[in-house]
């Protein structure tokens, strides 16, 4: 996990330009998925949080109130007109939040800066997954957490070919794509999965760094 900050400025243009265009319905659009869970599922998640926190992927910062008082909070999106809604509605909120436009592929912060590094609905826009989440491993410090709300493929066999076929439309209007395996794209980047929370095609994931063996961690 160790390595300096990486600089990558195209791997997140397409995204950018998808939420760039969306940001002004993005509230509105999100918004049936509160009705079917996601607020309760969010709000589960995020008050764990604890210490120095990361929210990659804020988006219009709809999680803010989620998170327990006294933690600090530093928060990147790839999306420069999403950060300009969520600086308002930290401000609506009076929540201390040190916003950034960065891409979570390439995060500029230091190896071990963060006690947890949250997202939430991210990991399904990420162009390459697996380099992402080795990127909050990177950062999380090493008795640190990652907390993940994700949406992944069905394990149903029709259901999975469906939305394989659905998938490049979603990923086209709106940037996500519908068929991720994260669970296995959580362990790929090198993370240990401590919790996780299964309920449909929803993720609830509580991670943490892989532990170097004591041998190597000396070298």
């Amino acid at each position: 996990m160790q390595g300096a900050p990486r600089t990558r400025a195209h791997a997140g243009s397409a995204p950018r330009r998808i939420y760039d265009r969306v940001a002004p319905i993005y509230d509105w659009y999100d918004t049936p998925m509160d009705f079917l869970g996601g607020r309760a599922r969010r709000r589960r998640l995020l008050r764990r949080a604890r210490g120095n926190v990361l929210e990659v992927g804020m988006g219009t910062g709809r999680n803010l109130e989620f998170y327990p008082e006294g933690v600090r909070m530093t928060a990147i999106d790839v999306s420069g007109r999403m950060l300009e809604r969520a600086r308002r509605r930290a401000g609506r909120l009076g929540r201390r939040v040190r916003l950034q436009q960065a891409d979570v592929e390439a995060l500029p912060f230091p190896d071990a800066s963060f006690d947890t590094v949250a997202a939430s609905c991210v990991f399904c826009s990420v162009a390459d997954p697996v380099a992402g989440l080795r990127e909050l491993g990177r950062v999380v410090r090493p008795d640190g957490q990652v907390l993940l709300l994700e949406h992944v493929r069905p394990r149903n066999a029709l259901l999975g070919k469906l939305f394989d076929w659905l998938s490049p439309l979603t990923r086209r209007a709106f940037g996500p794509e519908i068929n991720r395996r994260t669970e296995e794209n959580v362990l790929a980047a090198g993370l240990r999965i401590e919790q996780v929370r299964r309920e449909g095609i929803w993720r609830e994931i509580v991670a943490r760094r892989e532990r170097l063996p004591e041998a190597a961690a000396r070298a």
